[in-house]
């Protein structure tokens, strides 16, 4: 179908592109092949006692509710971030923005499991120190992501179906606009991809003391 309807890049925003199609077949294998390597999928428990419907590992530094640590809510040492998936940011970066990104150089990466009912309510990536862009790699089931606008959670915003491959890129203007994802949608990966759900990878550059 995308063959005969394809899906052009779109800039949603300034700033804000979204890339379809974008990782072949065989880097989003390996990629989940990837995440399935890395230990320490949990739920993440929020100050107000709410548990977030999504599992969750972090590389490099460790999220919490609302900030980062190099170790994890277990005291154990957060994963390593690896070089190529920064130069697989960099490659994503250069083609949403059509210009080099030798200096993009991110050291997070947060990494979501949405099984069937799994959602993400609309937030802002703020707990950072630096605004460089923020790359969102999406592998499995489809979903739809809401991006909205950086002043509300409320309307204006914008739903882009996201699919397996898909590449989102928001960074200057668009930075810190609120984004979710109100709903997957079960059952639309290939069953080729050996993946029952949606993965996400959202790289971003802490601006944190090495």
């Amino acid at each position: 179908m995308d063959a005969l309807l394809p899906r052009p890049r779109a800039e949603i925003a300034p700033g804000a592109v979204h890339l379809p199609g974008w990782l072949g077949f065989d880097e989003q294998r390996e990629l989940v092949s990837a995440c399935r390597g890395w230990s320490g999928y949990r739920h993440t428990r929020l100050p107000n006692g709410g548990v977030m419907s999504v599992k969750s590992v972090c590389l490099g530094w460790h999220w919490y509710p609302y900030g980062y640590s190099r170790t994890t809510g277990e005291g154990t040492p957060v994963l390593p971030f690896p070089d190529w998936l920064g130069d697989l940011g960099r490659r994503a970066l250069a083609a949403a923005y059509g210009e080099p990104s030798e200096t993009y150089a991110p050291d997070i990466a947060l990494v979501n499991f949405y099984d069937a009912t799994a959602k993400m309510g609309l937030h802002q990536d703020k707990d950072e120190r630096s605004l460089d862009p923020v790359v969102s790699f999406s592998l499995g089931d489809a979903c739809v992501f809401r991006f909205g606008n950086t002043e509300t959670r409320g309307r204006p915003y914008t739903d882009v179906e996201l699919r397996s491959g898909d590449v989102f890129v928001f960074g200057g203007p668009s930075r810190l606009a609120y984004h979710g994802v109100p709903k997957t949608l079960p059952g639309t990966a290939d069953p080729a991809l050996g993946l029952d759900g949606r993965l996400n990878i959202t790289l971003r550059v802490s601006g944190f003391p090495s």
